[in-house]
């Protein structure tokens, strides 16, 4: 069975600026704030990584440097669940969840018209410039192009926006993004891949409303949930329709 942890607002145990969703002495599962960089990047503001080690030395007084192992990321501009590891072999046991897919990955999103079916699977072959840190899709035999692939479901349709589902089979730099957006549904607040039909200064719609794996020492299935806040455009829908919609 798993052992499910709901990131809804009552259950949230606060620590500085971010909520635990989940700690033990192998793992620490949080949720991520928007617009702060998962790690150290040419910026040079605050990250995500020395933040969360910074809190592990004052909550446990701990001596030292405090180790904490990054397994997957998130794009700066997006939020929700993310889980670290708090040891060397945690860290290393996730990896290969990662690698071996039992490394679930599930976002909500709202994104703009109406996407071709209820639900579906989206293929492409995405190549990434590094110079610009934008993704785009190419021809398959692309030299550099990688496959990207994620499943859909859209779970409802208000005010020329669908709220969807996403999960994600490969974990390539801006995918979600970048195959919606080729799709004809840019994200709602998408900057770089939406330009055309969002203003300056909205945020982006992408939250990582569950990460489940097997833990790295008991082997217990655990699943993380995070729901978005409760602001435009996420509230067009119900918080029980999201939620319901990740179970």
């Amino acid at each position: 069975m798993a052992q499910s942890v709901n990131g809804g607002r009552e259950d949230r145990q606060p620590a500085a600026s971010f909520d635990i969703l989940f700690e033990d002495n192998h793992l620490l599962g949080i949720v991520k704030p928007v617009n702060i960089p998962v790690q150290e990047d040419a910026t040079g503001d605050t990250d995500l990584l020395t933040l969360l080690k910074e809190d592990v030395k004052r909550r446990y007084n701990k001596p030292g440097n405090v180790f904490m192992g990054l397994v997957h990321r998130l794009d700066r501009p997006v939020g929700g669940a993310m889980i670290f590891a708090k040891t060397s072999k945690a860290a290393s046991r996730l990896s290969e969840s990662v690698r071996s897919r039992s490394f679930r990955k599930g976002y909500l999103t709202v994104v703009h018209g109406k996407l071709p079916a209820a639900s579906g699977r989206l293929r492409d072959i995405l190549l990434k410039n590094a110079k610009t840190n934008t993704v785009t899709v190419v021809r398959e035999g692309t030299p550099g192009g990688k496959e990207a692939v994620l499943d859909y479901t859209v779970l409802g349709f208000a005010e020329g926006l669908s709220l969807v589902k996403v999960d994600l089979l490969t974990g390539r730099s801006h995918q979600i993004r970048v195959q919606l957006a080729h799709a004809g549904c840019p994200l709602y607040g998408d900057q770089k891949y939406g330009a055309a039909v969002n203003k300056p200064g909205q945020q982006i719609a992408l939250w990582s409303s569950l990460v489940g794996f097997p833990h790295p020492v008991t082997k217990q299935e655990v699943e993380l949930i995070s729901l978005p806040p409760r602001q435009y455009p996420w509230d067009l829908w119900p918080e029980k329709l999201q939620e319901g919609a990740l179970r």
